[in-house]
């Protein structure tokens, strides 16, 4: 009885290490989704749009969309930083809609993602933004101040942290979660993830430090980051909560419908 105990036990404990051991060796597999791309020209995806190649500090060419302003200009520009998979022509509908309300819109896909060379992690998705400001601000000459950020799920974390680097005019957030450990913890209660992830993705945290003006959009029935998530993440920001009724996480209200674009547009609006 104890020896079958013993075995019993030892099956259980070697189940558990491999568990871990597997989550911890292959985690940015589990966190990052990206499709293999190639991603065809701006121009099949979205009117207007111009194809363009950002350069990372570390060398990394990384490509984008940039899409201007089709209805009247507002002479304000939205830096969008996707979430953790797909790549830039998933969001060509979001910057469709934000180009008629007036808005320039710079779309780019992570190093990785949509056959971008490199391979993600947190600090290279920070130098990716990095990027991506950078390049609207020294090639294509918009103030800082004329910028907005707008982070979906995981890219939220990504304009937080360069919200503190280089402040603009407002940022809004869509679904932003308190930090990458939280989510993980939700979809592995068993297992010991915060101490075992090696990306972060802080975003409560770094909204608080960066004091820029911020709008949190967030699904009612969002079953990957939960509502309560957000709504700390707009706690600690001071910030106003735009909630879609019975949305989840990657419905088209939250990708590309009215909340999001009008709570876009509030902000641009906001910059006189």
């Amino acid at each position: 009885m104890i020896r079958r105990l013993a075995v019993v036990v030892g099956v259980v404990l070697t189940v558990v290490v491999l568990l871990v051991g597997g989550l911890w060796l292959f985690q940015r597999e589990l966190v990052y989704v990206p499709s293999p791309g190639p991603v065809p020209p701006a121009t099949t995806a979205v009117a207007r749009g111009q194809d363009v190649v950002l350069t990372t500090a570390d060398g990394v060419p990384l490509g984008a969309w940039f899409v201007p302003a089709s209805g009247a200009r507002r002479d304000v520009t939205v830096l969008v930083a996707n979430g953790n998979a797909g790549d830039r022509s998933m969001r060509a509908p979001l910057a469709a809609a934000l180009s008629a309300q007036g808005l320039d819109v710079l779309l780019f896909d992570y190093r990785g993602f949509g056959g971008n060379p490199g391979s993600p992690s947190e600090e290279g998705l920070y130098a990716d933004a990095r990027a991506a400001r950078d390049h609207l601000v020294r090639d294509r000459g918009v103030p800082p101040q004329r910028m907005l950020y707008l982070g979906e799920s995981l890219g939220s974390a990504v304009v937080a942290r360069l919200a503190t680097e280089s402040p603009v005019g407002g940022m809004v957030l869509r679904s932003p979660s308190v930090d990458l450990p939280a989510v993980g913890e939700r979809i592995y209660p068993y297992l010991p993830v915060r101490a075992l992830l090696t990306d972060r993705f802080p975003v409560a945290e770094p909204v608080a430090r960066a004091g820029v003006p911020t709008t949190v959009v967030l699904g009612e029935s969002d079953s990957l980051v939960p509502p309560t998530q957000s709504r700390a993440v707009a706690d600690a920001a001071g910030a106003p909560v735009v909630a879609v009724p019975g949305a989840d996480h990657n419905d088209a209200a939250l990708s590309h419908g009215p909340a999001v674009v009008d709570a876009v547009v509030d902000r641009a609006a906001a910059l006189g």
